[in-house]
């Protein structure tokens, strides 16, 4: 079939009728986006004439790297206008910032592989290192496709700016790969462009859009927040953890707080109304209010399948049950682990911890850091006077809190190695 094309070098190159003769030049190759496929090369965009005209790939009877020959003497001279799905590869993506998925960063396009095959050229590859400057000035050759600097296009989520192309890339695709802070992180980077369409992506999962919105800096959760109606606000707001939906209700200006409260579901809005009662750097402006208790008389079995059906619970919650007695007073504490190991006959008072560490609402967040880490606690409920439970503070909620600021604005911690990327079919 020939050997590979490369975006670069197509267009630098004529475009020639049928007869060999020069009419035009090549502008941007247009493909269509087909999901989990590579996309397939549609059409061109042609300079002819002092117009740019669209000319589709049946048209098209060679391309070559030392010229484009058309199929037909005669060209519709058509003006262009791009459907949806469809992606000009150099007004889009040649030059621009792609999303490295198994990286979680941003890098940027500065050529692209199309490769021949028995359905037509597709985009197989991608390279992220930049030209060297000598092979530019001399006309590129092999050491300019270098091998090791091309990886499957199929790694990449492409940041196209069209509305409708958009809409045509679900968050199931390459985005869904990313965990909810790894895309927080490149919100965090993105230009104004970029952070609309990575949300415009996330938006279609509802509860992924939250879940990022809870890892967003405030400065960042706020400044893309406030672009957003009350209404929509409030959307992402009531999937959100009461503690953290508390936090981004206080950052909003106040003009829009009372507008936003009144937008939520009664149930999440009588949770942060709660949480805002209380000061946000004390146990009881951080805690979670969804604990999972029990009576003292139920079995390890019970509990456990208790603690199987709490799905509406936060996971990091469900490390522990609280036993609750009469007038709802915290009187124990069991781990989960505790109860995988126990007799599944065996009543929780047996199993529990009678006096488990508590805190009071007002309790400093430095205090409950260290009587978890006095206790090795994940989690540490928070009672009142009384001692009946309010809620529930957890480690990684201490974390976000303790970490000092200029710790969590430096670079972000690498990554892991992940799989083993699938080699490019790309063969330069």
């Amino acid at each position: 079939m020939g050997r590979d094309l490369y975006l670069a070098e197509l267009l630098r190159q004529p475009l020639l009728g049928k007869g060999g003769e020069t009419v035009g030049r090549l502008s941007d190759v247009i493909v269509r986006l087909r999901g989990r496929n590579y996309p397939l090369v549609t059409g061109l965009v042609a300079r002819l004439g002092g117009r740019d005209v669209f000319l589709p790939g049946e048209q098209v009877a060679n391309w070559d790297a030392e010229g484009i020959t058309l199929a037909s003497r005669r060209v519709n001279l058509g003006g262009f206008e791009r459907r949806e799905g469809e992606v000009l590869l150099r007004a889009d993506v040649l030059g621009h910032r792609v999303i490295d998925v198994p990286a979680a960063e941003f890098v940027r396009a500065y050529d692209l592989v199309l490769e021949r095959t028995s359905e037509g050229l597709v985009v197989t590859g991608l390279n992220t290192r930049r030209p060297r400057r000598l092979a530019r000035l001399f006309g590129g050759g092999d050491g300019e496709h270098d091998r090791r600097d091309w990886r499957d296009w199929k790694s990449f989520e492409p940041l196209i700016g069209h509305a409708r192309s958009a809409r045509v890339r679900s968050v199931f695709g390459r985005l869904g790969r990313l965990k909810p802070a790894d895309i927080a992180d490149l919100l965090e980077e993105a230009s104004r462009t970029e952070s609309h369409e990575i949300l415009q992506t996330v938006h279609s999962d509802p509860e992924l859009e939250a879940d990022v919105f809870e890892e967003l800096e405030p400065d960042s959760q706020i400044r893309l927040l406030r672009e957003r109606s009350d209404t929509e606000i409030a959307q992402v707001i009531a999937r959100m953890r009461a503690d953290d939906a508390t936090d981004a209700v206080n950052e909003l200006p106040q003009s829009r707080r009372q507008p936003v409260l009144d937008a939520l579901p009664a149930r999440q809005r009588v949770k942060v109304l709660t949480l805002m009662g209380f000061n946000p750097s004390s146990a009881g402006g951080l805690m979670a209010l969804d604990v999972l208790t029990a009576a003292p008389g139920i079995t390890a079995a019970e509990a456990l399948r208790e603690a199987g059906g709490s799905r509406a619970l936060q996971p990091e919650v469900l490390t522990s049950v609280y036993l609750v007695g009469e007038g709802d007073r915290l009187t124990g504490a069991v781990t989960l682990v505790d109860l995988l190991q126990a007799d599944a006959a065996a009543p929780l008072e047996q199993l529990a911890d009678a006096d488990p560490v508590r805190v009071v609402p007002d309790t400093d967040i430095e205090d409950v850091a260290l009587l978890m880490t006095d206790y090795n606690l994940l989690t540490v409920p928070v009672v009142d006077d009384e001692d009946r439970i309010l809620g529930v503070i957890t480690v990684d909620d201490v974390l976000e809190v303790i970490i000092p600021p200029d710790w969590r604005r430096r670079g972000h911690a690498p990554r892991p190695p992940g799989r083993p990327e699938r080699e490019s079919p790309a063969s330069p």
